[in-house]
């Protein structure tokens, strides 16, 4: 047996990376994820015994298990080194089980990056798995299960097979489907606008009418614009106040993980999935050749923002020699995290601020690369001082009416030197005032008037969705990607213009679920299930009492609801057009691949054709648009809406780009882990990597 110690993480990569911090003494392998998880087959929950959860080893674990249990029996110490959150925790309890561990024994280790010293510190010191935590997962494995497993049978019989709800997915989706019916509800107000434009020696200052006194002025029609415009005409004006100040901006914190999914969609374009999926390989490390493999950021599924005091040492000292002793703040800034957050856990930052995005560009794809620089620049900017604007305020007063300008210019860049927030310019920084003094006069030189209606509140977006629910504690961190990917996947919603449309089918599981489960659907029911979960981690609850507590009326519920709801007959959406080959109208309908058209006619006539996804492409053989389209088998491709005229079909998505050595188009194409662009001729084999952003 030896002294050789067996290390068991959840991936490949993350096997790898640490194995070469590590000496030969060690055997690092990779569980894949989960080895242990309740059946598919059926509900898995013993509801008359404390609700014991009847957990089988996954399909295709068995080898997996069987090879670490092995290895197991010829090591003198086994460590486990899963991610340091409920989930991490739980995989290691499942693992220990399998391998018959002691309850007590100190085999798990945690570490919040994935660096060689946070892994050799983290060997040092083996703690015993924190049941309280692992209490708190299982918890909620068996919440979801009892609602997953029942709602979901209910919804196939009620509307349609293949349906699912979830004790959270479901929340989410009413989310999206009031906001729909607050949209088609509103009724738009008009209201108007004045502004004025002033002669202040030999250049002009525009301000916007406030007030009448010192009432603030909201005009409603034409009729009260044109009664003002008139008291105007005769008005004498005087600048009544001029209001010089300094304004700080202070940075924003680092990210944690809905704030990292908002920013990269609005920044990037990612969605919440693809967000994920990139960052874990980030934190999971890569290979930057002679620099060796090491993870590039901290750990990716925390809702915490505090920073290790070393990183922050480590990020002022680069301030200080990059930007200069200015642009370090006099105190470290630290940053408040949510009620709920898990501060054991740190923001999501680089795990060395030196390894700047430039230096390691060559060694990422373009994805990791844009995603790196975005979590870099955030969290260097959180650790730095705050920009300063020198911000002035004329007010002009002139019969008994007030206009108001603003204006602020950048005194001091401070953290703006590195980052802006996608959203956080303001209108007040691109106007200029001129000098002015008060009690000058100044001559009026025209208003304009200007017609506006208030608008309805906008469709969520996977970011707005996701600092919603955030915003309201549905769900953690963990699970704000495979909402999202839910709901679209079972149709409740669709992606129009980046914005989520509930479908039809949308709505009727939503007024089903909510007539009959009213706490199911219930967002600060669901929010203080998420504090109760919390509660479990700390110790303060019984997990199996937890779950009896919800169970008990639910079950009562459920029983109700399969006696008295009516089968749901749902009626196609029709198409607005008629099939070809017989003449009856089209109807949209949802298959395995997808939404697509199909003859209402069937089974008569079985014509179906896809529902076109645009690219914004131009086709390169006939200018018509290039659409994404799906094999029989779910594969997609790219064709001309001109089909079968234009008969231009490509498995690549095109680009507007042609080749420069024989002039053909190119397509965008991925392969050895990055993208790159390929001509189309099969003659020249062109290729090149695409400009980084």
């Amino acid at each position: 047996m030896g002294d050789r110690v067996l290390v068991i993480v959840e991936s490949a990569a993350k096997a790898k990376t640490i194995s070469k911090f590590l000496g030969r003494n060690y055997k690092v392998l990779a569980s894949v994820g989960h080895v242990r998880d309740l059946p598919k087959s059926k509900l898995g929950v013993d509801v008359e015994h404390g609700f014991t959860p009847q957990y089988v080893t996954i399909r295709g674990k068995g080898e997996i298990l069987k090879h670490i249990r092995e290895e197991s029996e010829k090591s003198s110490r086994v460590l486990l080194a899963t991610d340091p959150d409920r989930e991490g925790e739980a995989i290691a309890w499942h693992l220990s089980q399998a391998m018959n561990l002691k309850d007590n024994n100190p085999c798990r280790i945690e570490f919040n990056e994935i660096t060689k010293d946070a892994v050799t510190r983290a060997v040092k010191k083996p703690r015993p798995i924190d049941m309280n935590r692992v209490n708190a997962q299982q918890a909620r494995r068996v919440l979801d299960r009892l609602v997953g497993y029942s709602l979901s049978p209910l919804l196939w019989n009620k509307i349609k097979k293949g349906l699912s709800a979830g004790r959270v997915q479901s929340v989410a989706l009413r989310l999206i489907c009031e906001r729909e019916r607050e949209i088609e509800s509103f009724v738009p107000e008009e209201y108007w606008t004045i502004e004025g434009e002033f002669a202040a020696g030999n250049k002009a200052l525009v301000a916007r009418l406030v007030a009448r006194g010192r009432e603030k002025l909201e005009i409603g029609s034409r009729e009260a614009v044109d009664a003002i415009l008139r008291e105007l005409e005769t008005a004498r004006f005087t600048v009544s106040k001029v209001e010089k100040k300094t304004k700080k901006r202070n940075p924003v914190p680092p990210f944690i993980t809905s704030s990292l999914q908002q920013e990269a969609y609005k920044k990037l374009g990612f969605t919440a999935n693809k967000t994920m999926r990139v960052a874990q390989e980030l934190y999971e490390g890569l290979s930057l050749g002679e620099g060796g493999t090491v993870g590039l950021v901290t750990y990716i599924r925390t809702d915490s923002s505090r920073v290790a005091e070393e990183a922050q040492r480590e990020a002022l000292d680069f301030v200080e020699q990059t930007f200069g002793k200015e642009y370090r703040p006099e105190k470290p800034n630290v940053y408040k995290s949510k009620k709920t957050a898990q501060d054991a856990h740190e923001a999501i930052r680089p795990t060395s601020v030196w390894r700047q995005p430039e230096r390691v560009k060559t060694f990422l794809t373009r994805d990791q690369y844009r995603l790196y620089k975005l979590i870099w620049e955030r969290f260097l900017a959180s650790q730095m001082a705050p920009a300063v604007y020198d911000t002035v305020t004329v007010e002009i007063t002139g019969g008994g009416y007030v206009f108001r300008a603003s204006a602020s210019n950048l005194k001091f860049p401070g953290y703006l030197a590195v980052y802006q927030e996608s959203e956080n310019e303001e209108e007040d920084e691109k106007r200029t005032i001129p000098e002015v003094q008060e009690g000058q006069e100044l001559v009026a030189r025209g208003f304009k008037p200007e017609q506006h209606f208030t608008q309805p509140p906008p469709r969520y977006t996977e970011a707005s969705l996701v600092k919603m629910l955030e915003e309201k504690n549905i769900g953690r961190p963990s699970t704000y990607a495979p909402i999202v990917d839910t709901i679209l996947r079972r149709g409740y919603v669709e992606r129009k213009n980046k914005q989520f449309v509930p479908t039809e089918l949308g709505f009727i599981v939503v007024d089903l679920l909510k007539d009959y489960f009213p706490e199911i659907m219930d967002v600060e029911f669901t929010a203080s299930m998420e504090e109760n979960l919390d509660r479990i981690e700390e110790g303060e609850l019984n997990w199996q009492e937890t779950v009896e507590e919800f169970y008990v009326p639910f079950s009562d519920k459920l029983r109700k609801a399969s006696s008295e709801i009516e089968k749901v007959e749902l009626k196609p959406e029709e198409a607005g057009k008629d099939c070809p080959v017989c003449g009856k109208p089209m109807v949209i309908r949802n298959g395995r691949y997808g939404r697509f058209l199909a003859c209402s006619g069937f089974p008569k006539c079985r014509y179906t054709e896809s529902v076109n996804e645009e690219t914004g492409i131009t086709c390169p053989q006939c200018g018509r648009k290039v659409i994404a389209l799906r094999t029989k088998k779910g594969r997609r491709f790219y064709g001309c809406e001109g089909y079968p005229q234009c008969d231009f079909r490509s498995w690549n998505l095109p680009t507007e780009k042609k080749c420069p050595q024989c002039g053909e188009p190119m397509v965008r194409k991925r392969g050895r882990g990055q993208e790159y662009l390929a001509c189309t001729s099969k003659e020249c084999r062109y290729e090149e990597k695409e400009a980084r952003m």
